[in-house]
């Protein structure tokens, strides 16, 4: 007996040793699942690569208040564990430090007076809260901050007030701190900066105006070694002429630089012959390539060549090293043609008054970009961006300025259109006209042609929608709710959720949208994809013809066959062909051309430039790029656009620059914990069934549940009599 107590006693220390082994398996042997659907409680792909790629030491410093009320108490919790996380991914130079800065004034310690002076030397403040106790209303002041500290620079959140988008607000300042310094520290091998230039242009530089074209190697040589004073000697230089090496010419080909040819020049002068030109960046296996002269044709004078000035040369060679080592930020953004406006200027109430800005999206948009903008009437499209945003223009646009578009899709770029395919007038405040709303015309800008070459096309309607936003109504109009049929509500089934950048987008307002075509026998024939990005309800209908877009005039179409659904934002990607190809370069507008005389009045030699022609003027067939066309302005504007940018609306249009910029890892961190997320319609029977089910079908349910029960068991009963009667 002894024996088999013992044994039971050897029993109960064996499981006291396991469970105890088993947790300190469970402390070193860290596993965590995230079942939700999103994966909020873990940080996405774009995160783990920021902390796990520091070259320089980085440390979050959080002031937060222990013991809150919640919900304040679940934002400490989950700051806690997503720094956590960001800590079992980071790399060794990743830290992040919590001080106490809990306590009454008047009843804390000097350490946590040290911490509070601290957290104010950082510009963290304490805010004010309310919190409920024993059934009373208290304001309470804490610390609910933190500083992200980066070398010599500093990034401060002064309040962390909930859980919303906090991972994507850390990561996207740690990016930011994490710059261009970090990047090229990190970075293996050098960014190779090779000019090919033939020495044959030497013989027809001075007839092209081009004089100081022999010079260039020089000056070349000379910017790309003032910049290795700021990018640690990341970059080196070769000059190559391929007049001279029969290998270089060969290599050259694949570059798709310019090459000139021309014939006996200047009576015999200047010998036929032919040149290449271009500057070519490349790190890896990216390549960059610049032109370094653009050929022009100006009214009346006919072809001049212009080259790219030094200071130019250093702006395009120092933002493609950007683009190289993957830290490329900035925005392009077309200001003139009458677009929408991002910051009206002051005083000037036309566009506040036609709502005609968009100040939420820049402001949103330059948490991530440098935006930059681009006036087409004066100045080329620069090279320094990937993405060129068009929104609403209303001004037309010459050939030269779609030919300035064109080549810089063709470069590989990412083009945004948002534009309006009709115009709003609004007539004099005159005695005849005074009462009368805007007139609604048709607008043509000339990007049509452009858009149409690509495959795909603008409808001359607007698009009405049953599904749409409703207005209420005041009371001395009688109440109740208006129907604004040209604002659709676009519901989840009617948005593409299998692109990345959109899975998590699960309802839009748009607002003056025209409908979309694609031509697929034209998109075919360029080996181009088309993404339907979302569309209208099935209970969607035009209105063409005479626009009229007031709410009261507005019915839905008696024949049910008339409404249909219609596309409404399409993203277009592979590589474009021009439609600039086999055409000559547009002539540039006079007002746009520069002086080619010379400052000390020397008449340059002359020649018929006409003669020179040149295969790469035109680029043809481009590398990869997209497009995105969505057929209204409206979309970029504040009424749509939330300051905050927390609306399902702020998301895509924000996810769709990131996408164009190539940094869908960060949509997809940006979306992941939207939480609009609407009931899907149903009709009134299916309403009506799940109502008398709850009613009745539930009590019904157990009802039976119990009458089996207690069949179950009055048959047990029985039989168990029927066992012990024999």
């Amino acid at each position: 007996m002894a024996v088999r107590g013992t044994g039971k006693y050897v029993k109960f220390m064996i499981y006291v040793i396991v469970v105890i082994l088993v947790n300190v398996a469970g402390m070193t042997l860290f596993f965590r699942a995230d079942l939700t659907e999103g994966k909020v409680y873990s940080i996405s792909e774009a995160s783990r690569r920021v902390v796990s790629t520091l070259s320089e030491p980085l440390t979050i410093k959080v002031f937060f208040t222990k013991n809150l009320p919640a919900p304040y108490n679940n934002t400490m919790r989950y700051l806690q564990d997503l720094l956590k996380e960001y800590g079992h991914y980071g790399n060794r130079y990743f830290n992040y430090l919590f001080y106490d800065v809990s306590g009454e004034d008047g009843d804390i310690g000097q350490e946590t007076k040290e911490n509070q002076a601290m957290a104010r030397n950082y510009g963290i403040l304490p805010v004010q809260i309310q919190a409920v106790e024993k059934d009373e209303i208290k304001f309470l002041k804490a610390y609910m901050g933190l500083v992200i500290i980066h070398g010599d620079l500093l990034e401060r959140i002064p309040t962390v007030s909930g859980t919303e988008g906090l991972e994507y607000l850390l990561t996207a300042s740690m990016q930011k701190l994490n710059n261009k310094i970090s990047a090229l520290l990190r970075l293996e091998g050098k960014i190779g900066v090779r000019l090919f230039l033939s020495s044959s242009l030497e013989k027809v530089a001075p007839y092209m105006r081009l004089d100081d074209l022999p010079l260039l190697p020089q000056t070349v040589e000379e910017i790309v070694k003032k910049l290795n004073e700021k990018h640690y000697g990341k970059l080196f230089f070769e000059y190559l002429d391929p007049s001279k090496d029969s290998k270089v010419a060969e290599a050259v080909r694949k570059f798709n630089l310019m090459n000139l040819k021309w014939p006996s020049l200047s009576d015999g002068k200047i010998e036929a012959g032919e040149g290449t030109i271009g500057l070519v960046m490349e790190h890896d296996e990216k390549i960059v390539t610049v032109p370094l002269i653009r050929a022009i044709r100006l009214p009346l004078v006919g072809t001049q060549y212009e080259m790219a000035d030094r200071q130019r040369l250093e702006e395009i060679i120092s933002g493609n090293v950007e683009s190289l080592i993957d830290i490329h930020e900035d925005l392009g953004y077309l200001v003139s043609h009458g677009t929408v406006q991002l910051y009206p200027p002051p005083g000037d109430q036309r566009a506040v008054q036609a709502r005609n800005e968009a100040r939420n999206f820049s402001n949103l948009a330059s948490a991530n970009y440098t935006i930059k903008p681009v006036n087409l009437k004066e100045n080329p499209i620069p090279e320094s961006f990937n993405c060129l945003v068009l929104a609403g223009p209303t001004e037309s646009f010459t050939e030269y300025e779609l030919f300035e578009i064109d080549q810089f899709l063709m470069k590989g770029k990412s083009v945004a259109i948002f534009m309006d395919r009709f115009h709003e007038i609004t007539p004099p405040d005159q005695a005849g006209a005074r009462g009368q709303g805007p007139r609604i015309v048709p607008l043509e800008t000339g990007l049509e042609t452009l858009l149409t070459h690509y495959g795909i096309k603008i409808r001359n309607s607007y698009v009405m929608d049953e599904n749409c936003f409703k207005q209420r109504m005041p009371a001395h109009f009688g109440g109740g709710e208006q129907a604004i049929y040209f604002a659709p509500i676009i519901k989840s089934e009617f948005i593409n959720r299998k692109l990345g950048f959109m899975n998590n987008i699960k309802g839009l307002v748009v607002f003056k949208v025209s409908p979309l075509d694609r031509d697929q026998k034209r998109i075919e024939g360029m080996g181009l994809k088309v993404h339907r990005l979302f569309s209208s309800s099935d209970k969607s209908w035009e209105m063409t013809g005479r626009i009229e877009l007031n709410p009261m005039l507005i019915q839905p179409p008696s024949a049910g066959d008339a409404m249909k659904s219609f596309d409404l934002a399409y993203l277009v990607e592979g590589s474009f062909e021009s439609y600039f190809a086999g055409k000559p370069i547009p002539e540039k507008p006079a007002a746009q051309k520069e002086s080619g005389k010379k400052e000390d009045g020397e008449v340059p030699p002359q020649a018929d430039l006409s003669k020179i022609e040149g295969d790469a003027g035109v680029l043809v067939k481009g590398k990869p790029g997209k497009i995105v066309l969505i057929a209204s302005s409206e979309m970029i504007k504040d009424n749509l656009v939330d300051e905050g940018g927390n609306t399902p609306n702020a998301m895509f249009v924000l996810n769709l620059l990131d996408y164009l910029n190539d940094r869908e890892e960060i949509a997809l961190m940006r979306s992941k914990e939207q939480r609009f997320n609407p009931l899907m319609d149903t009709g009134g029977g299916t309403r009506t069934f799940v109502k008398a089910f709850n009613i009745a079908g539930l009590p019904a349910l157990v009802i039976l549940f119990g009458l089996g029960v207690w069949f179950h068991r009055h048959s047990r009963k029985r039989r168990i009599r029927m066992i012990f009667t024999k």
